[in-house]
């Protein structure tokens, strides 16, 4: 039987990761095949737990199941436990499911440098805000604020991981938008808007989590001010660069993996 690994999310018709980790599997040759798992929240756990015995050796999660995902596992890295999330999934031969959160490293890999001294923003609270924050945290940020279009889930995750949830953002040397504006079609100025972007001194690095056909509205507005810009699929490749790790054992082919997302 073929290995195989998948996406699971809802909506998840728009995710880069088969092309990405099908293009892997071939450069290493691996006769593994990656496919996506559109699961409603009703069925994920069932879904879950059947998938070791179907063939699958790994998956990643994606929005709304980042929580439900740690939940299920019968254990946890550290990581997945900090963050409180899980977005990668490996099955081993028995059934057993272990999670891990590749998002808080990959996050990471992506800035491509130090947090360490520096004010952060990020603009959401759900499963990737959580990995975020964390991983900020993590290495060393001077301050990490979250906040929140739901002002009482940036309060519960600050509080959670003993950081300032804001009423409303602030300016910062670092902004990360990891609410799910841009994902669908919307107007530039009323994404910013509903962000909160518009008053803010221009930051020197925007990352955006989200990642679509053309530039999303975040994006657009940190060329506009003058930030350096980390894309979605730039976090999106370098957590699945670790995922790919985990599950095979081999060395990503990041090069390949990153055309492949980008090509979708």
């Amino acid at each position: 039987m073929t290995p195989l690994a998948g996406v699971l999310g809802y909506p998840v018709a728009h995710s880069r990761s088969p092309a990405m980790h099908n293009a892997a599997f071939a450069a290493v040759a691996l006769d593994w095949r990656y496919v996506k798992l559109p699961v409603p929240p009703s069925l994920f756990v069932e879904t879950v737990r059947a998938l070791p015995g179907s063939g699958y050796r790994g998956a990643n999660v994606t929005i709304p199941h980042k929580l439900s995902a740690l939940e299920v596992a019968d254990s946890a890295t550290a990581a997945a436990r900090g963050v409180g999330a899980a977005n990668t999934l490996t099955f081993a031969a028995e059934g057993a499911i272990e999670a891990d959160n590749t998002d808080a490293g990959g996050f990471l890999d992506a800035l491509g440098e130090s947090p360490r001294g520096r004010r952060a923003l990020v603009l959401g609270a759900g499963g990737a805000g959580r990995a975020v924050a964390w991983a900020l945290r993590e290495e060393g940020a001077g301050e990490v604020l979250i906040w929140n279009r739901t002002p009482e889930r940036a309060e519960d995750l600050a509080r959670e991981l003993d950081l300032d949830a804001v009423v409303a953002p602030r300016g910062a040397d670092i902004v990360v938008n990891a609410t799910s504006v841009g994902l669908d079609a919307v107007e530039p100025a009323e994404a910013v808007c509903a962000l909160g972007l518009e008053p803010l001194d221009a930051p020197a690095v925007v990352v955006d989590l989200v990642y679509a056909e053309r530039a999303t509205p975040v994006v657009a507005w940190a060329e506009r001010v003058g930030a350096r810009v980390v894309d979605g699929l730039e976090v999106l490749v370098r957590q699945g660069v670790r995922s790919f790790e985990r599950w095979t054992g081999q060395a990503p082919p990041l090069d390949v993996m990153r055309a492949a997302a980008r090509e979708g």
